[in-house]
């Protein structure tokens, strides 16, 4: 967008900076998501454009080897989980990237710009994007793989965030469908200019665009993705075993968005934090993707080794379904989040790498996060709203969750022993990743980790609200779901604290999660890997790393 003209927005939210009540990293992030460049929401912040990067002419060629999971492939639209969908970014990119200091800036696109009322955004694409096999990427492009995520048949996560302003409900056949709102939802405005006219205003959709499963595919490949796919990015999938490992070569003639390295490959250890510090040691593996926090402690100060952390709202959650008993009675569920003392879960579980939450999704690192009074350990009080529920011996519970990362088990023990007290007696079905993942979504009581977002509102967005696919609870809420359309809307960062206070409220009334912790990510990278920084999400972005020489 021209700079020289401001969004109106942009000028609202100048105000609330001068008048202090709009934190100037807040005030960033607004500019940037109504299409101002970083470098300009900088300088109208009062402080220097970000400096231009050094020169560092690292060394090109060679092969990273990365400890991780290579798990099964599957549509990238309809990705439940990160790891594999960090190898899939390496190859089909997205439009929007959500940086390591929580600013959203165009990718695949040029830049944005949107109108006062937050309903019509254009995007304006690149005009220098080429896919692996020459063709330019288009708006033709973006339109298929929009309307493809945004297709309730595909499956995608997406409709959590997005679903609200872009699609809407139809009884047909006496049968809920959900599709488009309007045929001109996502529309084709130029060879590299796509608008889309939102049903209702929402200040987040950049940052919609970053989720993790809306890379753009290529068309012609029909939603298909595996070896030698088409894609964007300055890598190409050559080799994919589960269970075993993954290659990515770099591709051929991709110019400046091309990578330094020649393969990055993807080793799979497996689980046990013994086979990933020892991968690292012997020189196996260069660095892993993510590693335990046990890892992270035994190589601490070893040479040659740096580790890397990074504090996140990323989260785990025990999830309970509302529609099966005991959770069916939200007084269950207000005791099982009364019953257990999250800062003590954090402290025994996490060993420093996090700091406790508040069972509403919401973080303090979130723009618009709003403090409310501790929710206390009370187990005289869980007992007594059991026996109100019907249950004065207590009830008999059992928890699944992943033996990988180790904390998710800890935080389960510790829950359960805290447990005891209030009469909740918990058993436990303690699987491997690749099995949870399959049952995560069907299990009565699930402790399932959450990736980070960057606003209040989007975690909510994606699992409480009604009826979007990852709300596997079936929990509904009219009220939360009213107010989640407010903040998505308000521009105002007091205005939305306030509305987020109220969601925070009720969530910590009638939620269907005990939410004890928010977590920091680490993981373990040899001092010879360059260009190498941990995003709050783990995902990687290869196509930035070199070997020293």
């Amino acid at each position: 967008m021209c700079e020289e003209r401001l969004h109106p927005l942009i000028d609202q939210a100048g105000g609330l900076l001068a008048a202090g009540r709009l934190r100037r990293r807040d005030f960033l992030r607004l500019a940037t998501l109504l299409g101002l460049s970083a470098g300009a929401a900088a300088a109208l912040a009062g402080g220097p454009r970000p400096a231009a990067a050094q020169a560092l002419r690292p060394r090109r060629g060679g092969r990273l080897t990365l400890g991780g999971r290579v798990h099964a492939l599957g549509d990238p639209h309809a990705l439940a989980w990160l790891p594999p969908a960090s190898l899939v970014h390496q190859v089909c990119e997205p439009l929007t990237r959500t940086g390591f200091d929580n600013i959203t800036r165009p990718h695949l696109l040029s830049h944005w710009q949107v109108a006062p009322d937050l309903k019509t955004w254009d995007l304006f694409l690149r005009d220098d994007v080429t896919w692996r096999n020459g063709r330019r990427f288009t708006a033709d492009d973006v339109v298929w793989n929009l309307r493809r995520i945004l297709d309730p048949a595909t499956g995608s996560s997406a409709l959590g965030l997005m679903s609200g302003y872009m699609l809407e409900e139809k009884l047909q056949d006496g049968a809920v469908t959900r599709r488009l709102w309007d045929a001109s939802a996502v529309e084709k405005a130029g060879d590299f200019h796509v608008r889309l006219n939102l049903k209702q205003p929402q200040l987040a959709v950049p940052e919609h665009l970053f989720h993790f499963t809306n890379v753009m595919l290529d068309p012609e490949e029909g939603g298909h993705f595996g070896i030698d796919s088409n894609g964007t990015g300055a890598f190409r999938l050559v080799e994919w075993q589960v269970g075993e490992r993954a290659v990515l070569r770099a591709r051929e003639g991709a110019g400046p968005r091309g990578a330094l390295l020649d393969e990055l490959a993807v080793i799979d250890l497996g689980d046990e934090p013994v086979a990933a510090s020892g991968a690292l040691v012997s020189g196996q593996v260069d660095g892993l993707v993510r590693c335990d926090y046990a890892v992270a402690e035994t190589l601490a100060g070893r040479p040659g080794l740096t580790v890397h952390r990074t504090r996140t709202a990323a989260t785990a959650m025990l999830q309970m379904k509302v529609d099966r008993p005991p959770f069916d009675d939200v007084r269950v569920r207000r005791a099982m989040r009364l019953a257990i003392d999250a800062a003590e879960v954090t402290r025994l579980a996490l060993r420093g790498f996090g700091e406790p939450a508040e069972h509403h999704l919401v973080a303090p690192v979130h723009p618009g996060y709003a403090p409310l009074p501790p929710l206390a350990r009370d187990p005289a009080a869980a007992r007594a709203l059991l026996a109100e529920a019907g249950h004065p011996e207590g009830i008999d519970i059992t928890i699944t969750c992943k033996n990988w990362p180790q904390w998710e088990l800890d935080a389960v023990q510790v829950m359960a022993a805290q447990y005891a007290e209030a009469g909740i007696r918990c058993a436990t079905e303690v699987l491997p990743p690749p099995r949870f993942w399959e049952v995560w979504d069907k299990a009565p009581l699930a402790f399932v980790e959450w990736a980070p977002r960057p606003l209040g509102f989007m975690l909510l967005d994606l699992t409480v609200r009604s009826g979007v696919p990852w709300n596997t609870t079936g929990f509904a809420d009219p009220q939360i779901d009213a107010l989640l359309q407010r903040a998505g809307a308000e521009v105002d960062i007091a205005a939305r604290r306030e509305v987020m206070r109220r969601i925070q409220i009720r969530m910590q009334e009638v939620g269907p999660m005990v939410q004890p912790s928010w977590l920091s990510v680490v993981t373990v990278m040899s001092d010879k890997v360059g260009g190498f920084r941990l995003h709050p999400a783990t995902l990687l972005f290869a196509e930035d790393y070199f070997l020293k020489s």
